[in-house]
């Protein structure tokens, strides 16, 4: 089998840096093809992707078809499926990592819309309202229940699983924007950043000259930014 894995912005995209760096973590080998965001996404991600999104996942297999898996809980599921070491081997440790990364596919909206993922810049948010004080809150509570329920350095325990993947972006936001989450979360954004795939994927989004405009005015309406590490356009 192999993979082509679709992505947009190393930027911005939170959703795309899921299983790219699940994909990465695990040694799964893969095609990688970025397609920049632009004003309009849709008609041109629908080329490649039924719901007009990313990440977009192609299996093209020995028989000559492509399987098209898109949303990221789905190819995460997906490579499971086929690739030992996506989820833990412990009953108790993979029953809460399934709930703790369906929380992140489905919920935290305020953090999502408030603190968009801007890998360069860092910024001081101008208020934080009961919502989103409330997904920090909980943000916190879990990454000190899975290190302490598990024994760490990650979510789920001694090595990377699609937790810490689903996670990833909240690592970059509690970075830029300063979020309180406590030592303990704090320690486990201070370890994945330094996972070399997290480092490969940061130099490419500082490298990277490309600005989209909704993504700009969304750090912009929320907070002030204080540092940007990006190239110069």
């Amino acid at each position: 089998m192999t993979y082509t894995l679709i992505t947009a912005n190393r930027n911005y995209s939170s959703w795309s840096l899921r299983p790219w760096v699940l994909m990465k973590a695990l040694d799964i080998m893969f095609a990688d093809r970025i397609i920049y965001f632009e004003e309009e996404n849709y008609a041109r991600f629908r080329e490649f992707a039924p719901n007009g999104q990313v990440p977009c996942l192609k299996e093209h297999r020995r028989d000559g078809r492509t399987d098209t898996i898109w949303d990221s809980l789905a190819i995460m599921e997906y490579l499971a499926e086929r690739h030992a070491g996506c989820w833990p081997d412990d009953g108790d440790a993979r029953t809460w990592t399934r709930c703790a990364a369906a929380e992140m596919h489905g919920g935290f909206a305020p953090l999502r819309n408030i603190c968009p993922m801007n890998v360069g810049i860092r910024a001081t948010l101008r208020d934080i309202e009961t919502p989103l004080k409330r997904n920090i809150e909980r943000i916190a509570e879990l990454f000190a229940q899975g290190l302490d329920n598990f024994g760490g350095p990650w979510l789920a325990g001694d090595r990377f699983t699609i937790v810490d993947a689903f996670y990833a972006p909240v690592a970059y936001r509690v970075r830029s924007f300063d979020l309180d989450i406590g030592a303990a979360g704090r320690a486990w954004v201070d370890h994945i950043i330094a996972h070399p795939a997290m480092q490969d994927w940061e130099r490419q989004a500082l490298a990277e000259p490309q600005r989209e405009i909704g993504h700009e005015q969304e750090i912009a309406a929320a907070a002030t930014v204080t540092a940007d590490f990006r190239a110069t356009r």
